[in-house]
């Protein structure tokens, strides 16, 4: 082995030795123990008696409420997805890079806060927001207009755990899209403004193709994270009424730690560990994320 190879694979190991460590430590290792376990008989007293498939087979069709639970995570996601963290976080976005730089940056500011709030406070708040009381914010603005008060957590909880979640999210795509508009180039914008294009017309073939990759990587990052996230879910309505919104993120914590079925618990978050897979390969895909991976054509010394 040559001198410089040699170099270069110290160089590997000094780098990327780290990382791969922590990686195989905290990511691999748990995914081994989940499978372990999963084909086991562990229970509330984490014995192991037994290895076992009934787990599986259990998790593949003989749970009658996972269907239902598997609908309710797909609108979650979905929407919350399509509405909040692209949509919406896409249009805060273009309107504060739309304002002056200050006026711009104190909207964006606003809108961070929920983010860097505890999420208890958060979900406090959203609390106050909809009790179905006089005092609650919601039914204070719906007394003053005349309307009959409201419940949403017993009469539209999907649409709560959507807004509540949607809110937070969006300032994700915000920072991301933000920063991808500003690095567009401004000749682009003034040629196409003195081409006499209008405010939709640049948005729809400067600024969107220009930011593309960030659009993909936006909705693949918040679509896995969405699959596994239910910690304001919990807090807000805490997966009701009944099982209205329970997605398997959280089924899985309640089967495992709420039931005590650390087994089937295991199962049903290996099942969430291949969902997560499927869903990530299908958008990389989709996306040809792979283009943005590539290596530049043009290099710089």
């Amino acid at each position: 082995m040559s001198t410089r190879s040699s170099r270069a694979l110290v160089d590997r190991l000094i780098f990327l030795g780290p990382a791969t460590a922590l990686l195989f430590l905290f990511f691999v290792v748990p995914v081994i123990v989940d499978v372990a376990i999963a084909f086991s008989d562990m229970g509330r007293n984490l014995k192991v008696t037994e290895f076992t498939t009934d787990n599986v087979r259990r998790l593949l069709g003989g749970d009658s409420r996972l269907t239902s639970i598997m609908g309710v995570t797909l609108t979650y996601v979905l929407c919350t997805l399509a509405i909040f963290n692209i949509g919406y976080g896409l249009l805060l976005a273009l309107m504060t890079t739309a304002l002056p730089d200050r006026a711009g940056g104190f909207f964006r500011a606003v809108w961070l806060l929920p983010r860097m709030s505890p999420s208890v406070v958060y979900a406090l708040l959203w609390t106050w927001v909809v009790a179905p009381t006089n005092y609650g914010l919601l039914n204070q603005i719906l007394q003053g207009l005349g309307l009959p008060l409201a419940d949403m957590k017993s009469n539209a909880p999907m649409v709560l755990i959507i807004l509540a979640n949607g809110f937070i999210g969006a300032s994700f795509g915000m920072i991301i899209f933000t920063s991808a508009i500003r690095s567009i180039p401004q000749h682009l914008f003034y040629a196409a403004r003195v081409d006499g294009a209008g405010g939709l017309s640049i948005i729809r073939h400067i600024t969107l193709p220009a930011i593309r990759w960030q659009l993909s990587f936006v909705t693949i990052y918040q679509a896995l994270a969405l699959l596994v996230s239910f910690e304001y879910i919990w807090l807000i309505t805490n997966g009701g009424p009944f099982f209205d919104t329970t997605v398997y993120a959280l089924y899985v914590y309640r089967r495992a730690f709420e039931n005590g079925q650390y087994a089937y618990g295991a199962a049903l978050a290996l099942g969430l560990v291949v969902v997560g897979m499927a869903v990530a390969l299908v958008l990389w895909r989709f996306f040809d994320m792979r283009a943005l991976l590539q290596r530049p054509r043009i290099e710089v010394k």
